[in-house]
């Protein structure tokens, strides 16, 4: 059977600051993501089956990631705990801001590595995370491969 390659994409907004970064990132700012992820498989033959030719219905992916990915940072400032920026965080949470934690620094390359272990976990066993690309601006991006992880 075929293996073909499925891709939807998502955008949404967030902050970061990058602690100890050399120039205008280790500022508080925002960007408008975009992220395409991309799942390949073999299209469902069994004519009974309701999505009968399809590798994955396009709303069963948006739901896996709008609830891993989207939801959770969408007009949120992400921050890594480990930085002086865990101070900053708090005091922000507590007047009622979306914050969100991570263990990295928040950069495209380590977001990008992060949806991926996200997404996959969620997929059917007969489907593969092919790719991502997180768009940061219009000419700034990050990807992910499976063909490149060890």
């Amino acid at each position: 059977m075929s293996k073909i390659r499925i891709t939807k994409q998502f955008t949404f907004e967030m902050a970061h600051a990058l602690h100890g970064y050399d120039g205008k990132c280790k500022n508080i700012h925002g960007h408008s993501y975009k992220l395409n992820v991309c799942v390949m498989g073999s299209p469902i033959e069994d004519s009974s089956h309701p999505k009968c030719g399809m590798v994955i219905d396009f709303g069963d992916l948006k739901s896996i990631v709008k609830s891993e990915i989207v939801d959770v940072l969408d007009h949120a400032i992400m921050l890594n705990i480990d930085s002086p920026h865990e101070t900053l965080a708090q005091e922000l949470q507590s007047s009622g801001h979306k914050i969100v934690e991570v263990d990295y620094q928040p950069t495209s390359e380590n977001m990008v590595a992060d949806f991926a272990e996200k997404i996959k976990v969620r997929l059917d066993k007969n489907l593969k995370l092919h790719s991502l690309k997180l768009r940061e601006t219009e000419t700034a991006f990050a990807e992910w491969f499976a063909a490149d992880q060890n």
